[in-house]
């Protein structure tokens, strides 16, 4: 990677932070610009980090802390009421929950995309786990095997 590539990637990472602050936080461009420039990346950074760290940002006063605190902690609880009722509205199959490797966690998520059963998971590439949940490659791959087990058993 060149200097010119690695500068254009810090500049298009740093700009969607932005675009997600401005957007989840109901921000200004320039206060959602001072929170990157500082080194902020995630609502959840926002939400978690010592008040002292944010009180030693010249642009923001208390006020202004508490608020963007508040904003954050609002938005990540939305976010994971929203995903509760996602993940609660399908339930995964039995073969699915009970196959080794498989966490409780995991099979409701992907039962929310879909992917109910043991067979609905070997049927998937590994790219369409990865787009899913944030699993390693190698384990999104052990999974699927897994799931494929039945089939080389029936091939035998």
């Amino acid at each position: 990677m060149t200097v010119h590539d690695a500068t254009e990637k810090q500049e298009s990472e740093s700009k969607n932070y932005i675009e997600t602050f401005v957007q989840d936080l109901d921000v200004e461009e320039e206060v959602a610009s001072i929170l990157v420039e500082e080194g902020f990346t995630s609502i959840e950074e926002v939400a978690y980090v010592p008040i002292e760290e944010f009180l030693n940002i010249e642009a923001f006063d208390e006020e202004i802390v508490e608020e963007l605190r508040r904003r954050a902690k609002d938005v990540l609880l939305t976010k994971a009421l929203v995903t509760e009722e996602q993940i609660g509205s399908k339930e995964p199959a039995k073969d699915l929950l009970e196959m080794e490797g498989m966490e409780r966690r995991l099979a409701f998520t992907l039962a929310s995309h879909g992917i109910t059963t043991r067979e609905d998971l070997a049927e998937q590439a590994v790219d369409d786990l990865l787009e899913i949940e944030e699993l390693e490659r190698d384990a999104a791959a052990a999974l699927i095997m897994k799931a494929r087990e039945p089939w080389f058993e029936a091939e035998s």
